[in-house]
C-alpha cells in the first residue's frame, strides 16, 4: 500500500526516456500512441477504439468536416475540434470524406461526434505528455 509522502515522491519523476514533445506529438497524430509510448497498453487501446470509433460514428452519420477558413467564428472552432483527431483528420480531407453539405439532421450529431473525437484526443495527447514530464502519476 502507498502511503501519500510516497505517492507525491513518485510524481516529480519521469517516466519514460523519450522526449515529452515527442510523446505529445505523437499522441495528438494517433490516439492513444502518447501511452502506448509510456507502455500504458490499457489506457492507449481505450483512448484508441473510443476515438477512431466517434469519428467514424461521425462519418456514418455524415457529418461535416471542417476545413480552414475565417468566415464564422463557430466554423473556426469546429474546424479546430476537428484538427485535434490528427491523421484522422488528415485522411478524412484526403478522402473527401464529411464534405457534403448537412441535409439532415442526424447529420449535426455526426458533426459533433467527430469534433468531440478531436477534442478527446487532444486531451489524451495533454495527459500522455503530463505522465511523460511526471507532473502526473499514473
Amino acid at each position: 500500500m502507498t502511503t501519500n509522502v510516497q505517492a507525491q515522491a513518485r510524481v516529480g519523476q519521469k517516466v519514460t526516456s523519450l522526449p515529452p514533445t515527442l510523446i505529445l506529438i505523437a499522441g495528438w497524430l494517433i490516439p492513444g500512441a502518447g501511452h502506448f509510448l509510456l507502455k500504458k497498453w490499457i489506457r492507449g487501446l481505450l483512448l484508441f477504439v473510443s476515438i477512431v470509433a466517434m469519428f467514424c460514428i461521425g462519418l456514418g452519420l455524415k457529418g461535416k468536416v471542417y476545413g480552414p477558413n475565417t468566415a464564422e467564428l463557430l466554423d473556426m472552432l469546429n474546424f479546430a475540434g476537428d484538427l485535434g483527431a490528427g491523421l484522422l483528420y488528415a485522411l478524412a480531407r484526403v478522402f473527401d470524406l464529411g464534405q457534403a453539405a448537412v441535409q439532415i439532421a442526424i447529420a449535426d450529431y455526426g458533426t459533433k461526434f467527430i469534433v468531440v473525437a478531436g477534442l478527446l484526443n487532444v486531451i489524451a495527447a495533454v495527459d500522455a505528455h503530463s505522465l511523460a514530464t511526471g507532473r502526473k502519476a499514473s
